[in-house]
């Protein structure tokens, strides 16, 4: 989705043609991977980063038309919202650099843009839900002014054929109705990249699910939507339901929903593909000119240009992706269950264990998803989003534990051990794992500090939420670039 698309009416014969071409592009890459026709000599890992805009006083700032302007770098580039940013990090080898260099990369992207914006009054914001959102942030004139955008948005509300319903009981209950998806751009996230060779790509993302419900409780950063207490994690179930092209009695017949975690472990990444083209329609049924399989014969490397398009609209949680580059093609899973923030301290150890584990866990005689039910993933996942850094997850040879046992016990050292499987030292691991330990020793994180500093302004006499949750956003905001972890923050 990160194309620019033609405002269109899309004709039945637009969707014929798009059918046929994604599954010539199919047929295309099941002949890429018999051939091993893949970059994967020096796997890489990416980055990117959601970000949202505020004011002076913490509130959304409709303003990413003007903050692109005045960042004036191609790296970053409009999201949903007119209160959102997406910056794209340079892709990299995992052990490039040393301790820190990363992390050095990332927070001068950040400081260089927050410094432009703050020329034309706005600040970044790297959250998984801005706490100062309301309801009338999240109009059909929110949306950012890219057409790709309202195309999407009028292809999605064609295909429900009404309003969209948001419902989530947490610790305060949401049920409201939205006539636009501009509340998906509530939902800010960090999506880890990760370069596989096709004939490892099954066990990569295989792993990446079963563990993606520890991610979420160890990361959780997301407990307030329109003013409202809900789940640690909100942003799993909103943006699951503001996506929805499904009416109630297309759900009822076991459609499958848009944002999938998906229901089944696989056997090489064309399950995936495939799944796309069998189970969803086209949002965007777009065709280009390229005859894939000509360009294959001919040595060269196709785009697949459809495939690829509306796989950009299918948002799984672990999404695959194909991608040709000066070097070649490559396929990489891209990680998407994680919420922004709170800091590039945070983000990067997010990285260095999800990374980690993962590696750990691929070489392991008897793999994770041998010894898990997929639905149970999908439960945890569902589990750490409502409970946070405070759920208990099942994992094989242990049963349902706390979350921050079980990453303390089990999943800490293997992810140790993947990292230096890779090639990264001691003296690099440490610090960065460190901080996930000390999360789950002090069983804190940006949500849980999120919550407390709220209740906290209330206890002392803030009344009214909205302005106690504006004066935690500028306090989140203060800690946030003193880049100290989340778990060290104070509430006070």
């Amino acid at each position: 989705m990160g194309r620019d698309v033609p405002a269109l009416v899309f004709t039945r014969e637009d969707r014929r043609r798009y059918r046929a071409k994604m599954q010539t592009d199919l047929e295309v890459l099941a002949r890429m991977l018999s051939e091993s026709s893949f970059e994967s000599e020096r796997p890489r890992v990416g980055l990117e980063i959601e970000l949202n805009l505020v004011d002076d006083r913490g509130l959304p700032a409709m303003r990413n038309t003007d903050v692109l302007r005045a960042i004036a770098d191609p790296a970053w580039s409009s999201e949903l919202g007119r209160f959102n940013l997406e910056i794209d990090i340079p892709p990299r080898e995992l052990t490039t650099g040393g301790p820190g260099a990363w992390e050095q990369t990332i927070r001068d992207a950040l400081n260089h843009a927050e410094d432009r914006a703050a020329a034309v009054g706005a600040h970044l914001i790297m959250v998984g839900i801005l706490p100062t959102l309301d309801e009338a942030d999240v109009s059909e004139s929110a949306l950012s002014g890219d057409p790709r955008y309202r195309l999407l948005n009028e292809q999605i509300f064609a295909a429900r054929g009404e309003d969209l319903r948001i419902r989530v009981d947490g610790v305060e209950r949401l049920s409201t109705y939205a006539d636009t998806i501009t509340p998906e751009a509530a939902c800010t996230s960090t999506q880890f990249h990760l370069q596989v060779a096709p004939k490892e790509f099954a066990d990569y993302w295989n792993a990446a699910q079963a563990i993606a419900g520890v991610q979420i409780a160890l990361a959780a950063n997301s407990p307030f939507l329109f003013g409202r207490e809900l789940w640690r994690e909100t942003r799993i179930p909103l943006f699951e339901q503001a996506t929805d092209t499904r009416p109630e009695e297309i759900k009822a017949q076991g459609v499958r929903p848009r944002v999938w975690f998906g229901e089944r472990w696989i056997t090489s990444v064309f399950d995936l593909f495939e799944e796309n083209v069998r189970y969803f329609p086209a949002l965007l049924p777009l065709c280009d000119d390229e005859d894939p399989q000509q360009a294959l014969d001919s040595g060269g490397f196709p785009q697949l240009g459809e495939l690829t398009l509306h796989n950009g609209t299918i948002y799984r949680w672990n999404r695959p992706v194909y991608a040709v580059t000066e070097s070649g093609p490559h396929l990489r899973i891209e990680n998407r269950v994680l919420p922004a923030g709170p800091t590039v301290a945070d983000i990067i150890a997010n990285g260095a264990f999800y990374y980690g584990l993962t590696r750990a866990l691929v070489d392991e005689d008897r793999p994770i998803w041998t010894r898990m039910s997929f639905s149970v993933a999908e439960e945890n996942l569902h589990t750490a989003a409502r409970d946070g850094i405070d759920a208990r997850l099942y994992w094989p040879g242990t049963g349902e534990v706390p979350v921050t046992e079980l990453v303390l016990r089990r999943l800490l050292p293997l992810a140790h051990r993947g990292l230096e499987l890779a090639g990264m030292d001691a003296a690099w691991r440490e610090p960065l794992l460190g901080i996930v330990e000390q999360r789950c020793v002090t069983a804190r994180n940006g949500a849980l500090w999120q919550a407390e500093t709220v209740h906290h302004l209330e206890k002392a006499g803030v009344s009214d939420r909205r302005e106690a949750l504006r004066q935690m956003t500028t306090t989140y905001m203060d800690y946030m670039h003193m880049n100290a972890p989340a778990h060290t923050w104070p509430v006070d």
